[in-house]
């Protein structure tokens, strides 16, 4: 795999950060030779390039100085596609304002720049955390607007993965920064073809039934697996093969509601049974069915009797990363109307969407359904976490080398980190492996992969190299993106790994120990 972006390497100390300690960045960075085209944030070799220099800085071009870290560096206001621009609704900008307010608390101590993928791909500033909110605040200060090339150009380059978030001492919420922003942005511009496309075709009822079925009838013949890796559309291909069941035999049996699992019988149960909800999706339930099926299972090992829930729909999260909220807060209303107002655990086993329905009381802030979205949220919960509470039950022993990579919504979004691990601990003679950078973001982050391909690879190529140095048998990850852009990651490298859903390791694991055939 190859791309524009190259790794870059830590950031260096400005020259002004010495000179005055009052207004140094405390890490920003000098010009990068890895950069694939200059960044007017990109200062001169021992100039400071940081934008977060003074507390009034102005819309003026940047330009050089001896001073350093004191420099204004806000870029100059300029769109090369204002004729093209819509208006912001007054109420897209009122809502901004509110979700740039999460970012009031950072004192751009760089504690974040590490932690960034796209930072340490570009070595660029303007592509950090730090450096996208000196943008957004510019944005909620007028001195940039929503359709300055520029501005889009480094906020669209952000993967959203808020890897960021638990390395801040600052606690600042990037995300809802981030969120804001790109709402604005979605008002002045429409968002690319290739984008619309593919949210038409994931999500809206009735098309993405049809583009399913399709995708699972090229699945199963070995055109994905041939083309795997050729380009852009191998790659393509590639995610596609990686979402085919693997491992052990799929079965069916019932499940409350009415589709079909392959269930324990309530004898096989050793606790008493409690009631879940499942959240299905639309990717989840057009690819991964095999997940929800494992997850089935497992849960009523562990004493859940799992309800299927008529009417639900996309849970949106893939609406608000493209700034869509309005659209977004429809798909939760419906999903409110579906679930009802019961105090059932909601079950999910994508991390995207379970971070996204843990906040639909913020989604829904300032509408009427406030309230109703904030009880919807307290009842979510990611699979690893029922599971945990339950135990989980001991299954058999798998001998299998498993490397675990979180994902970002889970990890970074959810602050889910041990439930997992307690699930894998359920599963004698497990070899979980360890690489580097598993907490790093795997490049996928919903459309990401699909609009900004190349950035995309870029982040995906050392964690690819540190799984092929680590040589697992499985990568496992609970996240329909990041399962596709690791499976397919691992087939254009030649890698004799395969992705899977945590839990369907659990489910092999009580198959072998016979809680059901």
């Amino acid at each position: 795999m190859t791309s524009g972006y190259r790794r870059a390497p830590a950031p260096a100390p400005c020259a002004g950060r010495a000179r005055r300690p009052s207004t140094g960045c405390g890490g920003c960075v000098a010009r990068s030779p890895l950069r694939r085209s200059p960044s007017r944030w990109n200062a001169p070799p021992g100039r400071c390039a940081a934008p977060w220099a003074t507390s009034a800085p102005t819309a003026k071009a940047w330009a050089p100085s001896s001073r350093g870290c004191g420099t204004p560096s806000i870029p100059e206001t300029r769109s090369r596609s204002r004729s093209k621009a819509r208006t912001v609704p007054v109420d897209a900008v009122a809502e901004a304002r509110g979700g740039f307010a999460a970012l009031d608390s950072c004192v751009h101590c760089g504690f974040c720049l590490q932690a960034c993928p796209t930072f340490l791909a570009t070595g660029d500033e303007a592509d950090s955390p730090r450096g996208r909110i000196e943008l957004m605040r510019a944005l909620e200060r007028g001195e940039l607007t929503a359709d300055d090339p520029y501005v889009v150009e480094h906020l669209d380059r952000c993967l959203g993965c808020r890897g960021c978030e638990p390395v801040c001492p600052s606690g600042v919420g990037y995300g809802h920064g981030l969120e804001a922003a790109r709402e604005l942005i979605a008002a002045t511009r429409p968002l690319p073809w290739l984008a619309r496309a593919a949210l038409a075709a994931l999500t809206t009822p009735g098309l993405s039934g049809l583009v399913y079925a399709l995708a699972r009838a090229l699945r199963v013949t070995r055109i994905p697996g041939w083309l795997a890796g050729w380009g852009r559309v191998g790659f393509a291909m590639g995610m596609l093969a990686s979402t085919a069941p693997t491992g052990g035999k799929r079965r069916n049996g019932a499940v409350r509601g009415g589709r079909s699992h392959a269930a324990p019988t309530a004898s096989d149960r050793p606790l008493p049974p409690l009631t879940a909800l499942l959240f299905r999706g639309c990717i989840m339930d057009g690819l991964f069915s095999h997940v929800h099926d494992a997850t089935v299972r497992a849960l009523t090992v562990n004493g859940y009797e799992v309800t299927d829930v008529p009417g639900q729909v996309c849970c949106g999260a893939l609406h608000v990363h493209a700034g869509l909220r309005d659209a977004a807060r429809a798909l939760a209303r419906r999903n409110l109307s579906a679930f009802g107002d019961g105090d059932e655990p909601i079950v999910v086993n994508s991390a995207g969407c379970g971070a996204l329905l843990k906040q639909y009381g913020d989604l829904l802030d300032l509408t009427p359904a406030a309230s109703a979205g904030a009880r919807f949220a307290a009842r979510v919960r990611d699979v690893t976490e029922l599971l945990a509470a339950r135990g989980p039950v001991p299954g058999a022993p798998l001998d299998t080398r498993v490397a675990y990579d979180p994902p970002c919504h889970l990890l970074h979004a959810q602050r889910i980190a041990e439930p997992p691990l307690q699930m894998f601990r359920a599963i004698p003679v497990l070899q979980l492996v360890a690489t580097p950078d598993a907490a790093q973001c795997c490049g996928s982050a919903g459309l990401f992969t699909l609009v900004q391909p190349g950035m995309s690879r870029a982040v995906l190529a050392p964690k690819v190299a540190s799984l092929r140095e680590a040589a697992p048998q499985v990568v496992a990850t609970g996240n329909p993106g990041c399962l596709m852009q690791l499976g397919a990651g691992l087939r254009a490298a030649r890698i004799p790994a395969r992705t899977r859903h945590p839990v369907e390791l659990l489910d092999d694991s009580y198959r072998a120990a016979g809680y059901y055939a």
